[in-house]
């Protein structure tokens, strides 16, 4: 991940296109979105290197459970959601085999000896997944798309790739240059048995300092015959966009929600969701299951670690809220659902 949306002009509206397509950039629905500060921005990119060079914080142990993908790669029945870590999934449904933002790397960087470093090792092994037959992604930050693991899904899997807008020509620059299909926000394709819809969210895109929201952001709303699933990728709260995904798309049978990197706030408050948000995010799209994701496998900011899930179960309580609809994974955990 980069933190902050650095500084980009943003140019006119483009004429006959939807309104969050400008002249150079993509831009964000909510008239309240603004950027965070220069300067804030710059400090807090300075401490999260010197973090990644440090390792300046104690290691948390996160609970794990054993998966050789053994089940995942012989099982015929379904639907069934496993974390592998942050924001990758992988969902079986309708008989397809689907990762969400795949990440299997050290660490969520261009760089190999700096940057957010993994926390947890991947839930299942690359080498143990099942084929896997569509990847969907959210944006280009590097914490959720990462170059070698979509490199070595594309050689030894061939999936196809659902990527918003701007990114297939990434994905041409890294030699992959078939089976990638651009969305944009509310555009639909049908894999199997399977509905994909890109959705907007609240967010930014950008893999270097010179490109910033040259690509678009995108949550995605995958749709079976009999359940249906919401990604949010990642995301700032903003009620009125997620209760329009609801009443469109929903209701939904699991919301997946990132529930870390929220601090500090003058940086993340517009881009993430703080565990509060979340489950206000999972409300207004109409979910009967929350999944937390987007923490535990990277340290991408200033909150403690372990704190996330603390605070969700907390809000959740506050809430009066089923805890059977409250799913807190452990890396290589699979439910069925």
């Amino acid at each position: 991940m980069l933190a902050g949306a650095g500084c980009v002009g943003v140019g006119g509206p483009v004429p006959g296109a939807p309104e969050h397509h400008r002249e150079r950039v993509f831009v964000n629905q909510n008239p309240a979105f603004e950027r965070p500060g220069f300067w804030a921005t710059q400090r807090f990119r300075l401490n999260r290197v010197w973090h990644s060079l440090t390792d300046g914080r104690a290691p948390v142990e996160f609970p794990r459970v054993a998966n050789d993908g053994r089940a995942l790669r012989e099982t015929a029945a379904g639907p069934t959601l496993t974390w592998i870590g942050h924001s990758t999934f992988l969902i079986q449904l309708a008989g397809l085999n689907i990762l969400t933002d795949p990440q299997f790397s050290e660490r969520a960087s261009p760089l190999s000896f700096a940057g957010p470093r993994r926390l947890s090792a991947p839930g299942v092994a690359f080498e143990d997944l099942p084929p896997i037959h569509l990847v969907v992604l959210s944006h280009d930050h590097y914490d959720h798309l990462d170059r070698a693991s979509v490199v070595r899904l594309a050689e030894q899997h061939r999936p196809l790739f659902l990527v918003p807008l701007g990114l297939k020509a990434w994905f041409t620059s890294v030699g992959i240059t078939e089976r990638v299909e651009e969305l944009d926000w509310w555009q639909s394709r049908t894999v199997g048995g399977v509905t994909v819809t890109c959705t907007p969210v609240q967010h930014w895109s950008a893999r270097t300092a010179f490109d910033t929201n040259e690509r678009l952001w995108a949550g995605w709303a995958l749709a079976g015959r009999e359940r249906r699933l919401f990604f949010a990728g990642d995301t700032g709260f903003w009620e009125p966009g997620f209760r329009a995904i609801g009443a469109r798309l929903g209701p939904f049978d699991l919301a997946l929600v990132a529930i870390g990197a929220y601090e500090p706030s003058e940086i993340m408050r517009m881009t993430h969701t703080t565990p509060d948000e979340a489950l206000a995010l999972f409300a207004a799209v109409g979910a009967r299951t929350f999944v937390a994701m987007h923490w535990g496998t990277f340290d991408l900011a200033d909150e403690p670690l372990d704190e996330p899930p603390r605070l969700l179960r907390a809000a959740a309580t506050r809430l009066g809220f089923d805890p059977g609809r409250l799913w807190i994974l452990r890396h290589g955990e699979t439910r069925g659902w």
